[in-house]
């Protein structure tokens, strides 16, 4: 076994190494008394060092490496072998095998007593590195993913059940108890799509097997259980903590709760769904403590922002957010009632459903199984004295009628429509049946957005656009040789799942109307308005942007074209059918 470490006062070294003053060193002995933190974190906060000359120091005194988690490629196998409650507690990592010997990354390598249990958990002589240790806990989270503990759990709930038909009632009794294995297995369930950053959870029962699948940054993980008969638990006891009702098994339900995982509290919107092996359970993630995001946060590109805010303070009008579903669009709207909610504004909004709970605001939660229809609804807000409406979608004549009424008669009208770009937007409300002088009287603008993935930034490498791409970008007006070195692509790593993106940030294209543009409108003539749109100078589809992002190493030429496929702009169409497109939280 590895030979005992003695242990090293790192006070007295950093003040024989005059690196601290000795008057330092007992300013930050009695600060630690008062916090109760290890000395060299206590030495960091107070500014007598910085931490990597610490990190540093400490690698050359002890002669270990002085390893950077950021781009260590990690060994999932080994990385396991230490539990991570300990991993946690002692803020160590197992690094590499080197040779029968264990190369652990430490937080702290002078903590002996760390040292001595990881050498008895890990029953192999061990070999200290030295971590940052906001990069540990930072990776910790990434590399001990819960899907062991959740296959584990659910075994553990599938013998619960045993050979015979559960007992609903029995089950539904549990409720109250954290420590059945049900509640277990969804608490589990939580922490781990939290620690993924995932926004969706999908229990989807088949023939012989359950798939929970968890969507990160717009794509779909799947991890596959063999316990079939444990899906309907779940979904009993989801349907409980939802507020559903639990004996009706053939329509589709929709409900909501509240869950704290790790001190953040997160709202879950539920929709169970009937399907050909049991139901069918969606649970959309929202991370209530992080607040609203505001315009600032969005990634719009400075000038396109400015005009946006310019347009969005206006007294009345119709301001359009559209795209698919799963592009930003509430959360882009969020942002704008953000920076319009003030005291002296009156700020109605009708939505389905209400995503985030913001004060100030008169939010109303549609519901058509009593008639409270979006129209329902702006008709009656009409005649509660608001300055702001916000209806969440232009689903019908009626709505898109009411709603451009109201901003002709001195309202502030935000919404959202399911077309694919800005263009498409103003004729679409016409053919929804709203007379084109309306729409001419109305509308002031049109945003049309994508979510785009970042590129890794502990994988990015550089990229050399094949032969179809040169082409394809010279249709776009750039040429290749001119874009030497500007493009990147991740290659994969425990960072971002091996998908080469971590992260993602809204593409935008902006329409202001101008006399061209009205005039085609007036005459329903949709090739002069898209002549008139194209020809506008401020105007720049979603492409350019996101090749904009591209050529800033922030995503990849593979995401420029997925967004490029979807306009109806590079398919030279106007009015076409909607793209719909299961994504991240609006």
């Amino acid at each position: 076994m590895a030979e005992p470490r003695k242990k090293i006062r790192i006070g007295d070294l950093l003040v024989q190494n005059e690196v601290i003053t000795e008057d330092q060193l007992m300013k930050a002995l009695s600060e630690q008394k008062n916090s109760g933190r290890k000395l060299g974190r206590t030495l960091i906060d107070l500014g007598y060092i910085e931490e990597d000359r610490l990190l540093n120091f400490l690698s050359q005194q002890l002669q270990i490496p002085f390893v950077q988690l950021r781009h260590f490629q990690f060994d999932m196998s080994l990385v396991k072998r230490l539990p991570e409650a300990q991993a946690r507690r002692f803020r160590s990592i197992v690094l590499a095998d080197q040779g029968g010997e264990l190369l652990v990354g430490m937080a702290d390598p002078m903590d002996i007593f760390a040292y001595d249990e990881l050498v008895r958990i890990l029953d192999q002589p061990v070999k200290q590195a030295v971590v940052r240790e906001s990069e540990l806990l930072s990776t910790l989270d990434l590399v001990y993913r819960r899907t062991d503990e959740i296959a584990s759990l659910a075994e553990e709930l599938e013998d619960e059940l045993g050979d015979d038909a559960f007992d609903l009632a029995d089950l539904g009794g549990e409720e109250e108890s954290g420590e059945a294995p049900v509640a277990k297995l969804l608490q589990t369930l939580f922490e781990d799509a939290i620690q993924a950053r995932s926004s969706d959870i999908h229990i989807e029962p088949d023939e012989s097997v359950v798939r929970i699948r968890q969507r990160v940054d717009g794509v779909l993980q799947e991890q596959v259980m063999k316990e079939k008969r444990i899906n309907a638990a779940v979904v009993l006891r989801l349907k409980l903590m939802a507020g559903l009702n639990i004996s009706e098994k053939r329509l589709p339900q929709d409900g909501r709760f509240n869950v704290r995982v790790r001190g953040r509290s997160i709202d879950v919107r539920v929709s169970t769904m009937p399907v050909q092996h049991g139901e069918s359970v969606v649970m959309r993630l929202l991370d209530q403590s992080q607040g609203t995001l505001d315009l600032d946060t969005l990634g719009m590109p400075a000038d396109l922002l400015s005009r946006f805010r310019r347009m969005s303070r206006k007294p009345h009008g119709m301001i359009l957010v559209t795209g698919p579903t799963g592009s930003g669009k509430t959360t882009t709207l969020y942002g704008t009632l953000t920076e319009l909610n003030r005291p002296e504004v009156k700020i109605i909004t009708a939505e389905d459903p209400v995503e985030y709970r913001l004060s100030r605001i008169t939010q109303v939660q549609v519901n058509p199984q009593i008639g409270l229809e979006f129209a329902t609804v702006l008709r009656s807000a009409l005649r509660q004295d608001p300055d702001v409406i916000l209806v969440g979608e232009m689903r019908d004549q009626e709505t898109v009628e009411i709603g451009l009424r109201a901003a002709m008669t001195g309202h502030l009208v935000l919404s959202t429509l399911h077309t694919n770009d800005s263009i498409s937007s103003a004729m679409r409300l016409i053919d929804m049946g709203a007379e084109p002088y309306l729409v001419a009287s109305s509308l002031l603008g049109v945003v049309a957005q994508r979510l785009i993935r970042r590129v890794c930034a502990n994988c990015a490498a550089a990229y050399q656009p094949t032969d179809q791409e040169a082409v394809w970008l010279g249709s776009l007006g750039r040429r290749t040789d001119d874009l030497e070195g500007r493009f990147v692509q991740g290659q994969g790593c425990y960072q971002c799942s091996n998908t080469g993106y971590r992260g993602r940030i809204g593409v935008y294209e902006l329409l202001e109307m101008n006399e061209p543009m009205l005039d085609a409108l007036r005459r329903r003539d949709p090739s002069a308005f898209t002549r008139a749109a194209r020809s506008s100078p401020s105007y720049r589809p979603l492409e350019q942007c996101a090749l904009d992002y591209a050529l800033d190493g922030i995503t990849s030429l593979e995401e420029v074209a997925r967004v490029a496929a979807t306009t109806e702009y590079s398919q030279g169409d106007v009015g076409g059918d909607d793209l719909p497109v299961i994504g991240q939280m609006e």
